[in-house]
């Protein structure tokens, strides 16, 4: 301790007694001084001492025995400094010990205001209430401190990103700057975390042009904080440009690109990127495999979801439950739900999201009691449903119409106020529309305190999904007087409402104004459109759509190219169907199941049969669904031979016949008379252990015997097959009838067959000839006498041929064409 310097001041009266008082006193401070200061230096060991061992206890996680350390200074009068106070609060912030730092904070408040206005504390404390997420008392201190530097700016902003304030976050960087302080890479990274959850794409890019400015880019922190900014944005090719420019990349960079590329939908970039990280030797981590699993299952990957699974094996990585989780997810979602009970068997520790995802895996392909037994287990775990579980259960009742379980669902909901959760209401809603209950599912919509665009648009796919279009009209209107803006979905349901309901008109006028409200019809809107148009006759108009839905840049998805290979079917229109098949070679679409099965139907029903086969023989990969449509081609096309062949052939490949398969086989047989044929085929179908017959396929059965004159075997078939004769089984009786004339059976089943249905006209028509040609025509003026009084006409037949670009319809007795009477002079000459 260094000595003061004394002046001697001179005393012009000097006294003996006193002047030797003084000598003497001088004396003695002088002999103290290195006392004092040995006694100084001392202390000042020891308490660098204490300070060592309290730095290394705090990093071992030893808080209370470095407190003792504290109390212990202050009973040897130690000098405790701020540093001192400081290491203590930094172990309390390792810990997130929030208690025991508050009582170091009471005696920082003891020493004085002094001391607890030091800078270096005051920052300290800011940093740990922030570390700790104490919000109030973090952000108390804050306001109150004297000096606001970097390192309490970081802290808060942190703070508000960790809880989910982005906005303040971002207010807090603009204020840090017009304080005159520089973010540094600690504050930087949180930033952009926050743009990047409010999608603030602007502020972002300001924020990448100061990291440039400062030069921070090169840090691999920063950078990699950039390229999720971007992803979360949905700009991926600028996170993609950021990616490229990186001198240097750790795996956290990689695993943010991945992501981002998984995020946006860009499932394939994502796995090429994976691939590009095991070519640099880069070590994956949960986060990683986790990427992959989400593009391999959103892909339906299998064989990529797999390698990452065994990755994840071989690399060592623990099975905790966000990889768990992942594992279990993708597995799911490709159909494979025994692998996941596996991975789930083997999870050390699971929660309430692992659960979820299992139950959820049973209900996506119908196991409805699998997903109830996990739930049963899920309580014995002492486990809580939570919204997630619930709406997953809703789901599986609305899918199986179980409205007694939905309703115990239900009042499980409002037992543990679950049912304002809007995912949970939404479900509730939708389990009433579609167990036919659109009342109760008004009555939830109505209770739900939270009306938000998920819900109501749950609400008016309901009204939509069962015709209803006027009261999801409605609905559309009074959702926008409760200022909630409808999105493209809402529209997509409206529209679909319409179609449904044969309104075409309003379909297409609803269509007509999304673009100009501000909404882009998206690729479902262009599905819909397509699908609705032709299942409502409008064949040529969905070609027309599908066509503008390119022009505009948006690209067909395998549903939209199923609907118009349809569309073509219903207008017969070949040469449409072969200019759809070459968009489908050019973008190499047709190799997949539901195209390649499209097209060999649609080739088939438009008259060319060999065209059909090409297709079918292209396809190496067989699945059933393909040999069901080559043998319904051949059916229909009179060639039983060969699709009772391509039927040996299927079960030789050692795929089990479905009833489509079964149905089309008989119906082969039916239209050529092949009696033997099938019967046998009748037996496959009764010895059958996946398939129960049908009155359909009895229907065949019938029909291929009464075509043949076995009518007595028609009789005995229909005896023993456990359902009622129907109209077509009857018409088929009645068709026999006609060729054996047999009056009394006729009487007979045109009684049955007009009870059936009555206002069918064609049945009236097959009854009227069938008593033309028994010469009873008394019966027949009675029979078309009835059908006037009902009112019905006979549909007349129609065929139709494509010139070019325009279709010809010609309809029996019409003569309407602009050239028919050129046609009928022709048609003259050539009889």
């Amino acid at each position: 301790m260094a000595s003061l310097p004394y002046r001697t001041i001179p005393n012009p009266h000097p006294s003996s007694s006193k002047n030797s008082t003084l000598i003497e006193t001088h004396n003695k401070s002088q002999a103290q001084f290195p006392k004092l200061q040995e006694n100084a230096t001392k202390n000042q060991t020891r308490s660098k001492s204490f300070f060592t061992q309290m730095s290394t206890l705090s990093k071992q996680s030893k808080i209370q025995e470095a407190v003792d350390l504290l109390i212990q200074m202050n009973l040897k009068s130690l000098r405790i400094g701020p540093e001192i106070y400081g290491e203590l609060l930094q172990a309390c912030v390792y810990d997130r010990a929030l208690q025991t730092g508050k009582q170091i904070h009471a005696r920082i408040i003891k020493k004085g205001e002094n001391f607890a206005r030091n800078e270096y504390i005051e920052t300290k404390l800011v940093i740990f209430y922030a570390k700790c997420d104490a919000e109030k008392d973090s952000n108390r201190l804050f306001r109150r401190v004297r000096v606001k530097n970097v390192f309490s700016w970081a802290a808060v902003i942190g703070l508000n990103c960790r809880l989910g304030f982005y906005k303040e976050a971002l207010l807090g960087f603009m204020e840090m700057q017009e304080d005159g302080l520089l973010p540094d890479n600690f504050v930087v990274p949180n930033v952009l975390k926050a743009c990047g959850a409010v999608e603030w794409i602007g502020v972002g890019r300001a924020v990448h042009g100061f990291v440039v400015k400062m030069g921070c880019s090169e840090c691999v922190f920063v950078a990699s904080s950039l390229l999720d900014m971007y992803g979360k944005c949905g700009v991926v090719d600028e996170a993609r440009k950021v990616f490229d420019e990186m001198g240097e990349r750790n795996v956290i960079t990689w695993n943010s690109m991945i992501v981002s590329y998984v995020q946006n939908g860009l499932n394939e970039e994502a796995i090429r990127v994976f691939c590009d990280m095991r070519e640099e030797c880069v070590e994956p981590t949960h986060v990683t495999v986790s990427s992959l699993l989400s593009a391999s299952a959103n892909l339906g990957a299998v064989e990529e979801g797999k390698q990452g699974h065994a990755l994840a094996v071989v690399s060592g990585l623990e099975l905790n439950t966000i990889l768990g989780s992942s594992i279990i997810n993708f597995y799911s979602k490709v159909g494979l739900i025994e692998d996941a009970v596996i991975v789930f068997s083997r999870m050390n520790e699971k929660d309430v999201v692992t659960w979820n995802l299992l139950i959820s895996g049973y209900v996506q392909i119908g196991e409805v009691d699998e997903a109830l037994e996990m739930c049963r287990l899920m309580r014995q775990e002492n486990l809580r449903f939570d919204s997630v579980t619930l709406a997953s259960l809703m789901s599986a009742f609305a899918d199986t119409r179980n409205l007694k379980f939905g309703k115990e669902a239900h009042c499980y909901c409002i037992r543990n106020n679950l049912e304002d959760d809007v995912v949970v209401a939404s479900s509730i809603v939708d389990l009433y529309a579609k167990c036919d209950k659109i009342d109760n599912a008004r009555h939830a919509f109505d209770s739900a305190t939270t009306g938000d665009l998920v819900l109501w648009n749950t609400l008016l796919a309901a009204y939509a999904g069962l015709g209803h279009s006027g009261e999801a009209l409605k609905l559309f209107y009074q959702m926008q007087l409760e200022s909630v803006p409808p999105n493209v979905m809402t529209w997509n349901s409206l529209i679909f409402g319409f179609l449904k309901n044969g309104q075409v008109s309003e379909a297409q006028d609803m269509f007509l104004q999304m673009q100009p409200l501000g909404v882009e019809p998206n690729l479902v809107t262009w599905t819909t459109m397509i699908s609705g148009l032709a299942d409502n006759g409008f064949g040529h108009d969905a070609i027309q759509a599908f066509c503008r839905m390119q022009e505009v840049g948006i690209k067909p998805n395998v549903v939209s190219i199923v609907c118009v290979l349809k569309s073509c079917i219903e207008i017969a229109s070949l040469q449409n169907g072969r200019v759809i098949h070459g968009y489908l070679i050019r973008h190499f679409l047709y190799l997949s199941t539901p195209v390649a099965t499209s097209l060999v139907d649609m080739y088939a029903k438009c008259g060319n049969v060999e065209e059909a086969k090409r297709v079918f023989d292209m396809v190496s990969d067989k699945e059933l669904p393909i040999y069901n449509a080559m043998i319904s081609s051949y059916a229909l096309h009179g060639q039983a031979v060969e699709a009772l062949a391509l039927y040996r052939r299927l079960k030789e490949e050692g795929l089990q016949p479905d009833s489509v398969t079964f149905t089309n086989a008989l119906y082969a047989c039916s239209h050529t008379s092949m009696v033997t044929e099938g019967l046998e085929l009748l037996d496959d179908l009764l010895s059958s252990q996946t398939v129960n017959p049908s009155i359909e396929h009895y229907g065949c059965v019938v029909s291929l015997l009464s075509r043949c004159g076995n009518v007595d075997e028609a009789f005995r078939l229909i005896a023993a097959m456990p359902y009622e004769p129907d109209a077509q089984i009857l018409g088929s009786l009645l068709a026999a009838c006609r060729e054996q004339n047999n009056i009394e059976l006729e009487d007979y089943l045109s009684d049955q067959l007009l009870k059936l249905e009555p206002e069918n006209s064609g049945n009236y028509v097959a009854i009227s000839n069938a008593y033309a040609d028994a010469g009873r025509w008394d019966q027949v003026k009675k029979v078309r006498q009835l059908m006037k009084e009902k009112g019905l006409r006979k549909i007349p037949g129609c065929s139709w041929i494509q010139i070019g670009e325009e279709i010809h319809a010609f309809v029996a007795g019409d003569k309407s064409h602009p050239e028919a009477e050129q046609i009928y002079l022709t048609l003259e000459l050539l009889e």
